[in-house]
Parts: C-alpha cells; structure tokens; sequence
C-alpha cells in the first residue's frame, strides 16, 4: 500500500474519530447550555469563511466569478445546487479563459 493511501486512510480515522468524540462527549449531558449550542450553530458558516475567504482575496477573475455565481445561488437554493453552480461556472469561466 502507497504512502497515499495510508495518509487517506489516516485522515479518514481521525476524522471519524473526531467527529464520534463530539458526540460521545455532548451525548454524556442532560442538557447542553445555550451559548454552547450557539458556538455549535456558528461552526459551519466558521468553517465555510475559512475555506471561502482565501480563495475571494486571492482569487483570479474566474475564480471570483464562481464565488459570485454560488454566493447568488446560495440565496435561493440549498447547498448541493450551490456547489454544482459554482462548479459548473469555474469550469466554464476557465475554458473561456479567465
């Protein structure tokens, strides 16, 4: 097995792991505190800044284009049209040559 594929595999490990550890450590509670939850509720719009927020600053116009075209299918469809939106106008925006 290649040094690839261990490293794949690791990856899928501690992501499990991580993942299953949250919810054996919130599970051993009654209740869960409100500004707990709250932190919680904010995690993916936290983790979706760090992955957009680099690529809006340094990104070329194809780039930002993409950004534009999922920002605005964002607010009015879930994320899978969001994604595939995006997707289908990078590729379109780099075949033109931006």
């Amino acid at each position: 097995m290649s040094t690839t594929w261990w490293i794949i595999l690791a990856g899928a490990v501690v992501t499990y792991l991580t993942r299953i550890g949250g919810h054996l450590v919130l599970s051993r509670f009654e209740r869960v505190h409100p500004r707990v939850e709250a932190a919680l509720d904010a995690v993916p719009a936290a983790v979706l800044t760090t992955l957009v927020a680099p690529a809006a600053v340094s990104a070329e116009p194809a780039e930002l284009g993409a950004l534009v075209v999922a920002g605005l299918v964002a607010l009015r469809f879930d994320m899978l049209p969001m994604f595939l939106a995006g997707a289908a106008a990078l590729g379109l925006l780099r075949w033109a040559g931006l």
